[in-house]
């Protein structure tokens, strides 16, 4: 392994700590007043891993309209779908650490990219920067309302009686999305095929067209579809039912033990200093507290549940912990 002070990279991280430390400590000089209304002078960028419409940008899109208000400056989202995350992960990784450029990280980045891609060159949870957890998405598995199948266990008879012909669209291979479609694979029992897409439309537009009889994603990129009656919903993966949709069946009450819940939280780039990291974790809090905003989320399948950057440093210590076995057992370490 290279030491990161004498490498050509650690050169530059340390180049680019040394200029943001330096725009940190003119930023905070800055009068309350005026940092009450900017996080920084200049547009921010919200980077996402997924495509436009999907469950994570669609939630992102949310966030950052509350703090772009509160900062009074623009918050862009820019989405690069592909490699479970690492795309999106080496565009921050590579930006310059002032708080301009943020990861909005999905759970996957953190628990299924180290086992996938073994040869990554960033880990998430240790080279870049936590600034707050966002909040917890529950996976949700639904059919085609043509497939005329109305419950999960009506999905398990069709798919025993059709071994190896049907498949289920999820978004980025490694995803949340993809490991549920994996675990339902094995706690059912039954020989289906997980597809992974794009992102959330290109799965949908499969599954609403026939060519795939299922999909399994987060309830904000399905919401759509499944109120206006293309789209069946059959169960939610939460451990019990979710408050705004009580009607929906958890996967368990089929599949006794059955859970999987996607998160999202923002990370900032390696060597980005304290107190920038700080002020937008305390913003982000300060938005996500807000009754109406959640509220907002809910209704779409998404809890908010802020976090401090230690504590969002824990919790992906323990996520990391849980995962890795099931990752191993699906088999797809890289």
């Amino acid at each position: 392994m290279l030491d990161s002070h004498n490498s050509p990279r650690g050169h530059e991280l340390s180049r680019r700590t040394l200029l943001a430390g330096m725009s940190a400590c003119a930023f905070f000089a800055m009068d309350g007043r005026a940092r009450a209304q900017h996080f920084a002078p200049g547009p921010v960028r919200f980077v996402v891993g997924l495509g436009a419409g999907s469950g994570p940008d669609v939630v992102c899109r949310i966030v950052a309209e509350q703090l772009s208000r509160l900062w009074g400056d623009q918050v862009v989202v820019l989405n690069q779908p592909g490699a479970t995350g690492g795309i999106a992960m080496r565009t921050v990784g590579t930006s310059s650490p002032d708080g301009h450029t943020l990861l909005f990280a999905l759970s996957s980045s953190f628990v299924a990219l180290p086992e996938i891609q073994l040869k990554f060159p960033y880990d998430l949870a240790r080279d870049f920067v936590p600034v707050g957890f966002i909040g917890e998405v529950p996976m949700a598995i639904a059919v085609s309302a043509s497939l005329g199948v109305n419950t999960l266990s009506e999905f398990i008879a069709l798919a025993k009686q059709r071994p190896g012909q049907m498949s289920v669209a999820v978004s980025n291979r490694g995803g949340t999305p993809h490991l549920t479609a994996e675990l339902l694979r094995m706690a059912a029992d039954i020989d289906i095929a997980a597809i992974p897409y794009p992102g959330t439309p290109q799965a949908l537009g499969d599954v609403l067209g026939g060519r795939v009889q299922a999909t399994v994603d987060s309830l904000p990129g399905l919401r759509g579809a499944i109120t206006g009656g293309s789209l069946k919903l059959l169960a939610v993966c939460s451990q019990q039912r979710l408050p705004n949709i009580p009607d929906a069946p958890t996967a368990a009450e089929t599949l006794p033990g059955f859970s999987s819940v996607g998160w999202y939280a923002l990370m900032a780039p390696p060597g980005t200093p304290e107190p920038i990291g700080h002020k937008v974790s305390d913003d982000l809090r300060t938005v996500l507290d807000r009754p109406e905003l959640r509220s907002r989320l809910q209704d779409i399948g998404f809890y908010a549940r802020p976090m401090s950057p230690a504590e969002l440093r824990d919790f992906i210590s323990r996520e990391q912990k849980v995962w890795k076995p099931i990752i191993e057992r699906i088999g797809l370490k890289g």
